[in-house]
């Protein structure tokens, strides 16, 4: 019981924890790729799987293959951009650019095959403010 007490202090102490609700759970510097591929990889496949059809278990991972929520590539975007329920935002992470990659690699991979192509401009649109994706604590 002690070592468990020890521990949780420790874990505590840990310097820059991540925020529950950004990304930086996931990566704490910024990316440079533009590749969808490399980005799917990097950032989404660990929670929606290699094969995109998502995971049952602590936590519900959608599945985005085959996936109608795609449709449109604003949704996606929106979803990536500023995070949806457990899902992390990822505005301070990607560029527009950057963005627009993933969106439009999903949206023609893993069954999808969606022929329109999402923009940065069109990401630009559902990004949040500046003032909104601040840090909470400095």
């Amino acid at each position: 019981m002690q070592k468990f007490a020890l521990m949780m202090i420790a874990l505590a102490c840990l310097p820059n924890a991540a925020r529950a609700d950004s990304a930086d759970a996931i990566t704490k510097n910024k990316l440079t790729t533009t590749d969808g591929r490399v980005l799917y990889q990097t950032l989404c496949q660990g929670c929606h799987m290699a094969d995109a059809r998502g995971a049952e278990g602590v936590a519900h991972f959608p599945s985005l293959s085959e996936n109608p929520k795609l449709a449109s590539g604003s949704y996606p975007a929106y979803v990536v951009a500023n995070g949806f329920g457990g899902m992390p935002w990822f505005a301070d992470k990607l560029s527009d650019n950057q963005i627009a990659a993933i969106v439009n690699y999903v949206r023609t991979h893993f069954g999808n095959h969606y022929t329109d192509v999402l923009k940065p401009s069109d990401v630009a649109k559902v990004r949040p403010s500046a003032e909104s994706i601040k840090p909470i604590f400095d």
